[in-house]
């Protein structure tokens, strides 16, 4: 979001906060039928839950549907336990049928029959076929609505069909997909090629085959991957014998992207990307709790370390001053390796197949850097409290943990990934409690057997 943006945002936000602070209700109305449904779920995001709801109830209803697929799923919630049966069904109403999957499953099961019970025999079933996969699938992730042709009709049939079709066309078509009779895919034909060609030409003649399907089984990661890499606007999703399920178009994958970006920024805190900022205190409490908990195991594990050279510590007090500083350079270090090796994860660039290779070259890396800030902490060091002994020691427990963080930052998500764990979620606080464990164990261990 640009600078200019971000101003917009803010004034609008001070303006409604103003706005409601002075009881001015009618134009709070006025203002939110000003707004589109994206920055009207923007405003929702950053209000307090008293305010929320006042803005909630003035917000045009056509616009509920929209607005509540946009806003987080924690506050997507909120309000949805602020509407009634009504409210509810008429928020569904002219949603695409992958954004009516999406919302329905966050709805009381009850709304959800009645939803389904509303909906024409085609349209139900088309609904059901795309809640029936995971919701981190390609098949959770398409529209069933497409345009299909046959390789044996001419172009100007499909133009007429077109036209007959009129605004029944699914928006963002691009191209239109190559079927059999048993609604096998079979390719595409771009809009370019039909509009271009002589319209006697079979759509056999004209057609692509070069786009690959995405299996409805694909996850959303590797759809957005495949987009990237072909530039792709909308993509064809097919069953396991090959049948056309749907398609997938550019901005759900947008989504798709936003939300693992925001998955990984929010996971480094041990956060969800869906938390409400203005959630509950005891729900926020309590999410939090678990990773302030584990958190303090890893910080009674370091400091059961450090207990154990109590003796060191007590003769040589220099050693106190300088063990933050071990243990600090050992979890930058770390981070850097394992937000790169997380980052490799989500982008499908890191395997084990790989692993070695990343992780001989972190390892040269953490040499190099340990032999550069091991030397300038020690010369500082030594300077500082005159003792050679205590340089060599720094400059020793130093090199030991910025190697021990290069490979444990860059093998410590694949084996989180391995046994099921999210590495963003987890993998910062574990790093953290190898870093401090080994540093000051390196570091204090080596005094004592060297200065005592």
């Amino acid at each position: 979001m640009s600078a200019a943006v971000e101003s917009s945002e803010e004034s609008r936000l001070q303006r409604l906060q103003d706005i409601l602070a002075s009881g001015a209700i009618r134009e709070a109305s006025t203002l939110m039928r000003s707004l589109a449904p994206a920055e009207i779920a923007h405003l929702l995001e950053s209000l307090p839950p008293a305010e929320r709801e006042i803005i909630w109830n003035l917000v045009d209803e056509e616009h509920d549907g929209e607005i509540l697929l946009l806003v987080t799923d924690e506050v997507s919630a909120s309000l949805i336990r602020h509407m009634d049966a009504e409210e509810l069904l008429a928020a569904t109403e002219n949603l695409d049928l992958d954004d009516l999957a999406d919302l329905v499953q966050q709805m009381p099961s009850a709304i959800t029959a009645e939803v389904l019970d509303a909906l024409d025999d085609q349209r139900r079933k088309r609904l059901e076929a795309v809640l029936s996969y995971s919701e981190d699938t390609a098949g959770g992730l398409m529209n069933t609505d497409t345009v299909t042709v046959r390789p044996e009709v001419t172009l100007d049939v499909v133009l007429r069909y077109l036209r007959r079709l009129g605004e029944a066309v699914p928006s963002s078509t691009d191209k239109l997909f190559v079927v059999n009779r048993d609604d096998g895919y079979l390719g595409i034909l771009q809009l370019s090629q039909l509009v271009t060609r002589d319209p006697q030409e079979t759509v056999a003649e004209a057609m692509s085959l070069n786009m690959q399907p995405i299996p409805a089984d694909m996850s959303t990661t590797e759809v957005a991957r495949r987009f990237e890499a072909h530039d792709i606007l909308s993509a064809p999703v097919v069953d396991i014998e090959g049948r056309l399920l749907g398609r997938i178009t550019v901005d759900d994958v947008i989504d798709v992207i936003r939300e693992e970006g925001e998955h990984q920024f929010m996971g480094r805190a041990g956060l969800s990307e869906e938390e409400d900022m203005f959630a509950p205190v005891l729900s926020s409490t309590r999410r939090r709790a678990l990773w302030l908990g584990i958190n303090l195991a890893t910080a009674f594990l370091a400091s059961w370390v450090i207990g154990q050279f109590e003796e060191t510590l007590s003769k040589v007090v220099a050693l106190a001053v300088l063990m933050p500083i071990v243990a600090s350079m050992g979890g930058i270090a770390g981070s850097q390796t394992l937000t790169l090796a997380i980052r490799g994860i989500a982008l499908g660039q890191l395997s084990a197949k790989n692993a070695r290779a990343l992780v001989l070259k972190e390892l040269a890396v953490g040499t190099l850097n340990s032999l550069i800030w091991a030397a300038v902490v020690a010369v500082i060091a030594g300077v500082w409290f005159n003792s050679i002994e205590i340089a060599w020691l720094i400059a020793a427990a130093i090199s030991i943990n910025l190697l021990f963080a290069a490979l444990t930052g860059s093998l410590l998500p694949l084996l989180l990934e391995r046994v099921g764990i999210d590495p963003a979620l987890a993998g910062s606080v574990l790093l953290t409690t190898v870093t401090d464990v080994v540093g000051f164990l390196s570091f204090l261990g080596l005094a004592t057997l060297f200065l005592l």
